[in-house]
């Protein structure tokens, strides 16, 4: 008779941490994609933010070093990633994400029956975009012309309101020739962004075992987790995760434990935590990958953490303090020229002890932006994505 794992709060987000290189860093000379790709891509909508949760993770890593990845050697790419949103990616994994992310079903159009896509023109653009990427650098404009001209005017349609504007009906499924790789973000033209088309990878799983795969790099990294709180990060149907957690189970390769009392899964065999809680101070930016996925947000969010952090029940929307693995406090920072100064309000009395740890931390945020830190304790007065 097998004895089912007991696994509390305190030893997951410890074990958390250290798979994300929160316990400690990434030691000098880590591969940047090596880091990434623990944390299952750097959200990247803002870039200097994933720069941020890059170098925070990795000794004597700046933001050069982050850019050099991705533009110079390659070994980043920036691309759409999980719930569509921009994120920077270990580029061997692409393959990987691509198979995991349009395995994925595709839920009903926000956009009302005049403005949407039929599957058959989402199908035409996403291949269109390839076709006019392939070997090439285009801002949005050049290839919105491109794409006009490879399906019909249809996808040009102003008819998709977005940030006050209406734009190109085609625009409605960018994101998904990201995870088709057949898109990705190139250097910028001046201040306009440019997409070109990734280079192939040869894919380390077969394209059909790629859910699966991805459950168990989800489960290694942020686990225990429930199917829902996989969809949640993948913002997708509940009803496929959990038949995809079922037929995992069945066959024996992810094992169920007790998360706090509650059933959850791991990885088979992958049932080692730590004994104790994790511990130390880190300041993580906006969107980082460590708090969109752990779950249950209510305990990474404790107390006042909850109302305070959290815009509506979203997480992200503020950089946090993390004290001992949990939400505490939330930061921000305002570059002026060659200095930053980076004000923190903590919801938690801090030792002595944690007051040095924030010191470094806001030290070593000076140094991934190459910029000298002013650390202010006190309110933060601005808003989310501030």
């Amino acid at each position: 008779m097998t004895t089912t794992v007991k696994v509390t709060w305190d030893a997951a987000s410890a074990r958390r941490a250290e798979r994300q290189f929160l316990a400690g860093p990434a030691g000098t000379g880590t591969p940047v994609a090596e880091v990434v790709g623990a944390m299952l891509g750097a959200h990247a909508q803002v870039l200097s933010a994933a720069e941020v949760s890059v170098g925070m993770r990795a000794d004597g890593v700046t933001r050069a070093d982050v850019r050099a990845a991705l533009w110079d050697d390659r070994s980043l790419i920036k691309t759409y990633g999980p719930r569509g949103t921009v994120h920077l990616l270990a580029a061997r994994e692409l393959p990987l994400f691509s198979a995991a992310l349009t395995a994925v079903p595709t839920g009903p159009s926000p956009f009302p029956p005049g403005v949407r896509l039929t599957e058959e023109q989402a199908g035409q653009v996403v291949a269109a975009i390839g076709d006019a990427l392939d070997g090439r650098f285009l801002t949005l404009d050049e290839l919105s012309e491109e794409v006009v001209a490879r399906t019909g005017p249809w996808a040009g349609d102003r008819v998709m309101p977005a940030f006050q504007d209406l734009w190109p009906r085609w625009r409605q499924v960018m994101h998904r020739a990201g995870w088709a790789g057949t898109l990705c973000f190139g250097p910028n033209r001046g201040r306009k962004a440019t997409y070109t088309r990734p280079e192939p990878g040869d894919p380390e799983v077969d394209p059909g075992d790629a859910p699966a795969a991805f459950v168990h790099r989800y489960l290694h990294a942020y686990g225990p987790a429930t199917p829902q709180h996989f969809a949640r990060w993948l913002a997708a149907p509940p009803g496929w995760a959990t038949a995809l957690f079922a037929e995992l189970a069945s066959a024996g390769r992810i094992e169920e434990v007790l998360f706090e009392g509650t059933p959850a899964w791991v990885a088979a065999g992958d049932t080692d935590f730590p004994e104790g809680p994790a511990r130390g101070v880190r300041l993580l930016p906006y969107f980082d990958a460590y708090v969109i996925a752990g779950q249950p947000r209510e305990r990474l969010f404790p107390g006042a953490a909850y109302e305070r952090a959290l815009g509506g029940g979203q997480a992200g929307n503020y950089p946090v303090l993390l004290v001992d693995g949990v939400v505490a406090g939330v930061w921000h920072q305002r570059r002026r020229g060659r200095r930053t100064t980076v004000t923190v309000e903590p919801l938690v009395r801090l030792t002595a002890r944690q007051e040095r740890e924030l010191d470094e931390q806001v030290e070593r945020v000076g140094e991934v932006l190459e910029a000298a830190p002013e650390l202010v304790v006190g309110e933060v007065t601005v808003g989310p994505h501030a």
